[in-house]
């Protein structure tokens, strides 16, 4: 059965991610710069890949495991080779949740629960975000869930190392970390496994974290949010839907730009009936053979229509108000805002749902038909995600002027400033706005504002210190003024200089697309020594995890081959 899911998932991955796939192999441009997504020749380790600098850790440790990977492979290979991965993973991983839950659904029900945890909105919004690093915690959840709930009958260390893998692995963003300790708790409480096991796992879940959670802890930046960002970055109902509708279709994402245009239209309704037309032949199916089915099957039941009431509940009302509240003042509570992030946990209750339609087709119709009636029905009706989302999602490169300040910008003279200050860029070399590359490129710490205005509304004001910096190179840009707040280089983008740096500074690189200065004498504003110490070690144990996960793996697939070839 394994082999039909790899292929089936291969199959779809490519599909979905082909414009990326020829910079695998040298061929053509090879990099992601699309809204979040941002990836480089080269990442290096800095306070802001680490998590320590002046903005929240969101992005770990994903920036620190893209350096270290990007020391030994091209950094655009590495991003699209870990989101390759993630789609044919996450089929994989949801297939075999299906056929080892769902009685009767077997190979074909369990290709269709694949077929539709890679081919649906909520895949194709968070790729149009650039969340790939997302999609690799949203790969393990099927996987988690099944490694949870064979704890309770076979109980070894290979497979508590298997579990630790996949939590470290889900663990690359925080968000991811969130989703998975969700999941491994259901799996834990469906099929119980002991008190021991289960603090054994508890505690894996918490050394999984600990990248985002120590650098949280030691960092300057602040770890709370506005109030208005719950409405900026909250469910956004889709046509004909409502949020009701529009959450248990897998979409809604905050971003109306990132959504695939058979989504915006009157199709984005019929394509949900035909998605609920599967997910109640599914549910019935299962309903009808309650008694026999394994409890993990209710435990995600419950799950799902627990995610569903809580995600509509915090669009509006009293839950809306309570989750203003929690981001604007408890610490961490701004991972919750974007809630569509969680609509990930509802795949493992629509994986099932699947795999059951398809069991009960086949009772009045062959298998093949059985299949392909679900899957026509669960998937097709999102045409344009296929070729990178309707070709939204497409490699660039780089022009001659990035490569050139990488090789003059050193790791320990001052950081670098950004002008303009804003994060957010639109380059005349990619399609759409992204976010700054020169933070991944460069080797020293860059200065980045984290300021962000959705809607012409601010919900994340810049830090005080990337603010003290844009009003020195505002007010000029007076080199003293600057190599005081520990700038020891300006980065112009989009020929915009600042006129009086340009006379009173040292142009040391001069290109069509950026202008480097040089700030002489700046001041150390690095994190101390004892903080470093600590981001690094907490994100060596997770790397530990990640490899000691891997070998798990490799041990418990050998034992299970052995086993069923006697």
């Amino acid at each position: 059965m394994l082999p039909t899911l790899y292929l089936t998932s291969v199959v779809a991955a490519v599909s979905v991610l082909a414009p990326l796939l020829p910079g695998l192999f040298g061929v053509g441009p090879g990099y992601l710069l699309y809204r979040d997504a941002v990836s480089t020749p080269r990442t290096h380790i800095t306070d802001t890949t680490l998590g320590i600098g002046d903005l929240p850790p969101r992005a770990v440790p994903q920036d620190w495991f893209v350096a270290m990977a990007s020391t030994v492979v091209d950094g655009g290979t590495v991003v699209t080779a870990i989101l390759l991965a993630a789609l044919i993973f996450a089929g994989v991983g949801f297939g075999r949740l299906a056929f080892r839950l769902v009685p009767g659904a077997g190979r074909a029900g369990a290709v269709a629960a694949a077929l539709a945890a890679i081919w649906n909105p909520y895949v194709a919004e968070r790729l149009l975000q650039g969340h790939w690093s997302l999609l690799v915690g949203y790969a393990t959840l099927g996987w988690i869930l099944v490694a949870a709930s064979e704890l309770r009958d076979r109980r070894d260390t290979a497979r508590f190392l298997r579990l630790g893998g996949l939590l470290a692995a889900a663990g690359l963003t925080p968000t991811g970390s969130v989703l998975a300790g969700v999941v491994l708790a259901v799996g834990l409480s469906c099929r119980p496994v002991g008190l021991h096991p289960s603090f054994v796992a508890a505690g894996l879940w918490v050394l999984s974290a600990l990248p985002w959670v120590v650098t949280a802890m030691i960092s300057d930046a602040t770890t709370t949010s506005a109030r208005v960002s719950v409405e900026a970055f909250g469910l956004r109902s889709e046509p004909g839907l409502g949020p009701v509708g529009t959450v248990l279709s897998l979409g809604g994402i905050w971003n109306a730009d990132a959504v695939p245009a058979s989504r915006t239209i009157w199709w984005a309704a019929i394509a949900t009936l035909c998605l609920f037309l599967v997910i109640a032949a599914g549910v019935i199916c299962l309903v009808r053979r309650r008694t026999s089915l394994d409890p993990l099957v209710r435990g995600i039941g419950a799950l799902t229509v627990a995610v569903v009431l809580v995600l509509i509940f915090s669009s509006f009302g009293p839950g809306e108000w309570l989750l203003e509240f929690g981001v604007e003042h408890v610490p961490g509570a701004g991972l919750l805002r974007d809630t569509q992030k969680f609509s990930a946990l509802l795949v493992p209750g629509v994986a099932l749902a699947v795999a059951g339609a398809v069991a009960a087709a086949c009772r009045r119709v062959p298998a093949g038909f059985a299949f392909v009636g679900v899957v026509l029905l669960a998937v097709a009706p999102l045409p344009d995600l296929a070729w990178g989302a309707g070709g939204s999602v497409r490699p660039v490169a780089y022009p001659d002027d990035w490569a050139a300040v990488a090789e003059i910008v050193p790791g320990d003279q001052g950081s670098v400033a950004l002008w303009p200050a804003d994060t957010v860029r639109h380059y005349r070399f990619a399609d759409g706005v992204s976010l700054d590359p020169a933070a991944r490129m460069l080797r020293a710490p860059v200065i980045e504002s984290g300021a962000l205005t959705v809607d012409g509304e601010v919900v994340d004001p810049p830090n005080e210190h990337a603010a003290a910096v844009a009003s020195a190179l505002e007010a000029g840009g007076s080199p003293d003024h600057l190599a005081a707040l520990g700038v020891g280089w300006v980065l112009v983008e989009n020929d915009s200089p600042p006129t009086r740096l340009a006379a009173d500074a040292r142009l040391v690189h001069n290109g069509d697309d950026l202008r480097l200065y040089r700030v002489d004498a700046p001041a150390d504003r690095g994190a101390g020594a004892a903080d470093r110490a600590l981001a690094i070690a907490a994100h060596l144990l997770w790397a530990a995890m990640l490899l000691a996960g891997v070998a798990g793996a490799v041990v418990v697939s050998a034992r299970e081959r052995r086993r069923t070839s006697r």
